[in-house]
């Protein structure tokens, strides 16, 4: 039998348990795969931890993967045994060996495009693809603000925003990331300090005129501040908690917007997902983005990933092998 990560019980790292599962042969509309690369995301720990619900327990988290199809069931004709595809699942699951999953999820992998870069694109590249086409078109010009710069999800982010004709700075913890985040497309990287005032020195004491936000609780608020009038802070992510109610007030004393955007209601739509997945394999080949993966590990130590990521140890994407 497959082996998958199976936990019991929402925690830390620790409750994520290497285990032999129960696969099975897909039904009606179902494929198996068998996966060849999987994408590690805090969205992955909000399940683990119990902040987000999960299936019921005991269940495997894990929101994207790439892999082979192995057998398809019966009214499946959009994809064949033997395709390359890859998915990004509200439904948690992928730190699987195998997987039986819709066949509606998937997107068809280019043949140039690794296994590795698919596994960081369907959840951190299409969320970058619609936080800079959908939520918020950045254009030239525009002063654009990236929190966790050198993280998987902010390198995209500043190296596309920087594509699109926009100046990028990027919060950083430390002088190691701010060279990471400078070589991928971030004017200026800010480590620690008042952030709030050294993007407003950098914009001319107007602001900047959009945020992208994963950060959550400890920046939702200065986040607003380092806005220009008329700004935009895209909240798409909590790592340090969610964030906490505030006075809109706060918002008109500048005419200020604020999104909260979830990836998986702009994916619903066939056609949409196609077209965002399409732009996403254009921009890794024009060289507009290129994922960091900084950390390949084997499945199973997957605990050993999720540690690195909650500690801010890591920089880039890392990505599970089974």
């Amino acid at each position: 039998m497959p082996f998958a990560i199976v936990q019991v019980q929402p925690g830390g790292p620790e409750v994520l348990h290497w285990a032999e599962v129960e696969v099975g042969d897909p039904g009606p509309g179902e494929v198996r795969l068998r996966h060849t690369a999987i994408g590690v995301n805090y969205l992955d720990i909000y399940f683990r931890s119990g902040r987000y619900a999960g299936a019921k327990l005991p269940f495997t988290v894990g929101a994207e993967g790439v892999g082979v199809v192995e057998a398809v069931g019966d009214g499946v004709a959009l994809v064949s045994v033997g395709d390359r595809v890859a998915y990004a699942s509200r439904t948690p699951g992928s730190y699987a060996e195998a997987r039986v999953v819709p066949a509606a999820w998937l997107t068809p992998v280019p043949d140039d495009i690794p296994d590795d870069i698919a596994a960081v694109l369907m959840l951190k590249g299409m969320t970058a693809e619609y936080l800079l086409h959908r939520t918020h078109q950045v254009g030239a010009g525009d002063r654009v603000l990236v929190h966790a710069a050198a993280g998987g999800m902010g390198v995209l982010l500043c190296q596309w925003a920087r594509a699109l004709g926009a100046q990028v700075a990027g919060t950083v913890s430390t002088e190691a990331k701010a060279a990471i985040a400078r070589e991928h497309g971030c004017e200026l990287p800010i480590i620690g300090g008042d952030w709030v005032a050294a993007a407003r020195s950098w914009s001319g004491g107007r602001g900047v005129d959009v945020v992208y936000d994963g950060i959550g609780r400890d920046t939702f608020v200065q986040s607003l501040e380092a806005l220009a009038v008329l700004g935009h802070l895209v909240s798409y992510g909590q790592a340090s908690g969610d964030v906490a109610p505030f006075d809109l007030k706060l918002l008109a004393a500048a005419s200020l917007t604020v999104s909260r955007p979830n990836l998986f209601h702009y994916t619903e739509d066939a056609d949409r997902r196609a077209a965002m997945s399409a732009r996403v394999w254009e921009a890794v080949r024009a060289g507009r983005i290129t994922p960091r993966v900084a950390r390949r590990l084997p499945l199973k130590d997957a605990a050993e990933a999720h540690r690195a990521l909650e500690s801010r140890q890591t920089t880039g994407a890392t990505v599970l092998v089974p």
